[in-house]
């Protein structure tokens, strides 16, 4: 029989090596987007080092890289040769003012060189930079660990691609860290579904009903009606497990009882976090 005891240890180890080099990986972006007048990310930690940062940026991406090759880049041509070739952009990107002027430097690379950006962000087409937003493009020069929303919109441009993502650049470090404490242990799978409806309010927030409470209209990022709740000064990330609890109670007898009990479990433990924080 397999001993899940011996097992679970290591999967947490490795969730917990995971978050120990994206946050290093945000602490380093960060401190160069600040350098240029950019946001980076709230809940990163300053930057404490006697390295140069060119010597920060190689060790941060080469040492996610070396994790991430039986992750993300599990089927990846030469993961290791294109984390070298992304730390050694990456670099460049730095020393030439990239992250002031992103789609310069992307206009200036090779061929090969965009290559190797499009395969580390996983782009299905070649980039064509001057569709680009300067969102879209700086975050091409950083890798998706600690990529920004420039823009504060609730999404994280990379390329003309849009994602959403929890905790992103705009969530503050409290929340952050309770999320991440409420999540330890939990399958990607998991996890996933719980970041999705934390950022339900911006995809509600878009949408609108006529006066018979039918499907209207929608707002979509980049119209100039499109709104962020989650940036409002009064918004309080614990309405959310604040009003999925409700939802729970309201309809305990028509949701599968395991599925209630993770789930209450979960927003219960988040919500608890979340107090003792502010406490």
């Amino acid at each position: 029989m397999m001993d899940v005891t011996r097992i679970q240890p290591v999967n947490s180890a490795l969730q917990s090596s995971r978050l120990e080099k994206e946050h290093q990986l945000q602490s380093v972006f960060s401190e160069i987007l600040s350098g240029v007048g950019h946001a980076g990310y709230m809940s990163a930690t300053p930057l404490e080092s006697e390295q140069p940062i060119e010597a920060e940026i190689q060790d941060s991406v080469s040492g996610w890289f070396d994790l991430e090759i039986q992750g993300r880049y599990r089927a990846a041509e030469k993961p290791l040769e294109l984390g070298k070739q992304f730390g050694d952009l990456a670099v460049r990107a730095y020393q030439s003012g990239a992250y002031a002027e992103p789609k310069a430097f992307l206009n200036s690379l090779s061929e090969s060189e965009l290559k190797t950006v499009q395969n580390v962000h996983w782009l299905a087409e070649p980039i064509d930079v001057d569709s680009l937003s300067d969102e879209g493009a700086i975050n091409l020069l950083i890798p998706p660990p600690a990529q920004v929303d420039m823009n504060r919109d609730g999404f994280t441009q990379s390329g003309v691609g849009m994602g959403f993502r929890f905790p992103d650049s705009t969530t503050p470090a409290k929340v952050a860290e309770a999320w991440e404490a409420a999540t330890a242990g939990m399958s990607w799978g998991e996890r996933s579904l719980y970041e999705l409806q934390m950022k339900l309010p911006v995809l509600f927030a878009n949408f609108h009903l006529d006066d018979q409470g039918a499907y209207s209209h929608h707002y979509e990022p980049g119209d100039p009606e499109f709104v962020n709740p989650m940036m409002a000064d009064d918004y309080s990330y614990g309405t959310v497990p604040r009003d999925y609890l409700a939802y729970l109670e309201a309809y305990k007898t028509q949701i599968d009882p395991l599925r209630y009990a993770q789930d209450k479990a979960f927003w219960s433990d988040f919500q608890s976090r979340l107090n003792a924080s502010e406490g």
